[in-house]
């Protein structure tokens, strides 16, 4: 029977120019260096996740302060957070049967039994899949709503972009756009983080009164209601968030819930 220690040590006794023993300790590098890095990540992991879970929530509360008389009005309900609730995209109805707080949308977005594929037709963000639920914020008293925050994403000129997109009771008019996640062109597609150029949708209206989704970043001053100044060299950004509204407020977005909660309410 082979004793280690002994095979160890005939091991370590080989030259060093010997082929077994340059692969035998590029192997055991390797296989070492995967342990700590394996061990590192899901060491840190809850780490991570409670460091990006603490930034969106920095961002929605940056928000929120951002909104006109806001905090008086969550104060005046007796409310000092909005309350998360978690919708299914298809029916629009809420999913009473999952905790929201506890659910993962990515990895619900990486696992083909927890998400769909976009028709290519509906699929003006570019983005291919979609979870089948998605977590909504709202702001209520007594039964009212208030105010309704919704997580969209998109694809961008080299990145995808996440934001929380705040609308009015009416959910048509746009309280706040939050761009919380980008990675566009330095000095052109990243000034979408921009609180100047954020704040320019407020009070923007979505759909037209037919109900068709028009809202639109254009090239050059905007004029009307339904359009917002774009940036200057930074067109693909600008429609990409464009796009981004669209699909999340259409039919193979959050229409539904918002079709259902215009009719039914809370």
């Amino acid at each position: 029977m082979l004793n280690p220690i002994e095979v160890w040590r005939g091991f370590l006794a080989r030259d060093n120019d010997d082929r077994v023993k340059v692969y035998g300790v590029a192997v055991l590098v390797a296989l070492v260096c995967a342990i700590v890095i394996s061990t590192a990540s899901v060491t840190l992991r809850p780490m991570q996740e409670a460091h990006l879970e603490a930034e969106r929530q920095a961002r929605m509360e940056a928000m929120l302060d951002r909104l006109p008389s806001m905090r008086a009005i969550m104060q005046e309900a007796g409310v000092d957070a909005l309350e998360t609730r978690l919708v299914d995209l298809a029916s629009g109805a809420f999913v009473s049967d999952i905790d929201p707080d506890s659910y993962d949308a990515q990895a619900a977005l990486n696992d083909p039994e927890q998400s769909v594929a976009i028709p290519a037709e509906a699929d003006v963000a570019g983005l291919q899949r979609r979870a089948l639920y998605a977590p909504v914020y709202l702001l209520e008293s007594d039964g009212e709503l208030l105010l309704v925050v919704l997580p969209v994403s998109g694809v961008g000129y080299q990145s995808t972009l996440r934001a929380m997109l705040a609308l009015e009771a009416d959910l048509n008019t746009v309280a706040a756009l939050t761009i919380i996640e980008q990675g566009e062109t330095a000095g052109l597609g990243a000034r979408i983080e921009d609180a100047d150029w954020q704040a320019q949708w407020q009070g923007k209206q979505i759909a037209d009164d037919s109900g068709e989704i028009v809202i639109s970043v254009v090239r050059g001053q905007s004029v009307g209601p339904f359009e917002v100044d774009g940036i200057s060299g930074a067109s693909r950004t600008g429609n990409g968030v464009a796009n981004m509204v669209r699909y999340w407020l259409g039919d193979h977005g959050f229409g539904p819930f918002l079709n259902r909660l215009q009719q039914e309410g809370l």
